[in-house]
């Protein structure tokens, strides 16, 4: 007998090689891994979940965040400003995190991020105020809590506003020190195994807050170490220009000349390049986490998904920070980027399936997890959502479960199971201590955003 059986769908759309979508399907799990998927008579399970009128996917993958932002979601005085002037607003507050609020913070979001279906997320946690604790081992624990796959990065500042960055000084280091930082987190928490919970990657913040000595060093590192790298890649037109009179070259040129450029690398936004560029990210098997909310609210502009994935660019999801989109739905960023692909590719180039693509098996292909994680097939991990496809938001949405999905709404999953596990049953989160996480988020939240009049 088997552990767990997912049955009677309206449709399970495994995102396998052949796409295979099957009408009236069923998901079988045993133990932490997806054991078949099919039609008609399923297997005996000791656990049976009828999914009448559900769309059943994939588990979505979120590639970029910043849990820790949060603590500051949709705070007025920094809700008008691109990116520049929003981060050097935002740092003196966000240099008051600490263990106990980043672990809040990362419970809180992850659980946000669970109800949209949300089965694995990373998180670019570049900012390491000094005192502050243990941030990634406290998110890492808080990721471990709650029962969601998490890919946190151990993440950097070197160049402080002294040094023509954009941070205060008491949230960057030496790069030596980040260096071995950045070692101790992969020996400490870094699991290789199939089907692994955590898995750490290193990441400079961005070519302007790092020095180009860090971002080469930790190209090696990561190459030493067998992991992956991330940072923030031209993402509005002040980072290209940043790039020009910094560097002498474009963004995708300094990616080039530091190492990066290559397929264990995975950026964020990369709204800027040109197609020559595109064509260049594709070539070397660079993944890019889209972050379509984000970029609009910054008003970076639309990153170009559809020539990027045709090029051969790894193209997945991320909500981002929630500063800059104060929603972590991922649902809601995949909506988002079937819209705007119509908008800047035509109405036929952004569909439903193109979404879901994007937001499983692309965020797998960006966390080097493909055929393993993003996918319902046999041997792949066991991390389902399930959606509700009925009620009035749903009504007259007959002929295409797929299309309904994204194209109505809003809608939240009515069951995320990570590792065989139910983290979301019934549209609500089953951990016992998310209300009292809540009430420290509040608590955390207040003390930091009263440092804004305070300075």
């Amino acid at each position: 007998m088997t552990d767990l059986v997912i049955r009677n769908a309206r449709l399970v759309a495994t995102v396998d090689a052949d796409r295979r979508e099957l009408p009236g399907g069923w998901v079988a799990i045993s133990g932490n891994l997806v054991e078949a998927v099919g039609t008609g008579h399923p297997p005996e399970a000791a656990i049976t979940v009828d999914a009448t009128d559900c769309l059943v996917t994939p588990g979505l993958i979120n590639a970029h965040h910043h849990l820790y932002q949060n603590l500051t979601r949709a705070y007025p005085p920094m809700t008008d400003k691109p990116l520049f002037g929003w981060l050097q607003s935002l740092y003196p507050l966000w240099r008051a995190i600490d263990e106990e609020s980043v672990y809040t913070s990362t419970f809180v979001g992850l659980a946000e991020l669970a109800l949209s279906g949300c089965t694995t997320s990373s998180d670019h946690l570049y900012l390491h105020p000094h005192g502050a604790g243990d941030l990634l081992t406290a998110e890492i624990t808080a990721a471990r809590d709650l029962g969601v796959r998490f890919h946190p990065t151990r993440g950097s500042m070197s160049l402080s506003v002294k040094d023509g960055g954009l941070p205060p000084d008491d949230v960057v280091a030496d790069d030596d020190e980040i260096l071995a930082a950045s070692e101790a987190a992969v020996a400490h928490h870094h699991d290789r195994s199939h089907g692994a919970m955590t898995r750490v990657a290193l990441a400079p913040c961005s070519p302007f807050s790092v020095t180009e000595r860090l971002m080469v060093a930790s190209a090696e590192l990561a190459e030493r170490l067998d992991v992956r790298l991330h940072t923030h890649f031209a993402e509005n037109a002040e980072d290209d220009e940043f790039s020009l009179a910094t560097f002498g070259c474009r963004p995708m040129e300094y990616l080039e000349r530091t190492g990066w450029c290559t397929d264990r690398t995975w950026v964020a936004h990369c709204v800027m390049p040109n197609d020559a560029e595109q064509q260049r990210l594709g070539a070397a098997g660079v993944g890019v986490a889209h972050c379509p909310s984000s970029n609009l609210i910054l008003s970076s502009g639309i990153s170009p998904i559809v020539p990027m994935r045709r090029y051969g660019v790894k193209v997945g999801l991320g909500v981002d920070g929630s500063s800059s989109a104060d929603s972590a739905s991922l649902w809601l960023e995949a909506r988002q980027a079937m819209l705007l692909a119509k908008l800047r590719d035509g109405a036929a180039a952004g569909t439903a399936r193109m979404a879901l693509e994007v937001a499983t098996l692309g965020g797998a292909g960006c966390l080097g997890r493909e055929g393993e994680l993003g996918v319902l097939a046999p041997g792949a991990v066991a991390d389902v959502a399930v959606w509700k496809l009925d009620g009035p938001l749903f009504a007259g949405a007959l002929a295409d479960p797929v299309e309904a999905w994204l194209r109505c709404g809003p809608t939240g999953a009515w069951h995320t199971i990570v590792n065989g596990s139910f983290v979301v049953r019934n549209g609500r989160i089953i951990h016992p201590h998310l209300d009292e996480q809540l009430r420290l988020h509040a608590r955390h939240a207040a003390r930091i955003q009263r440092l804004a009049g305070q300075g």
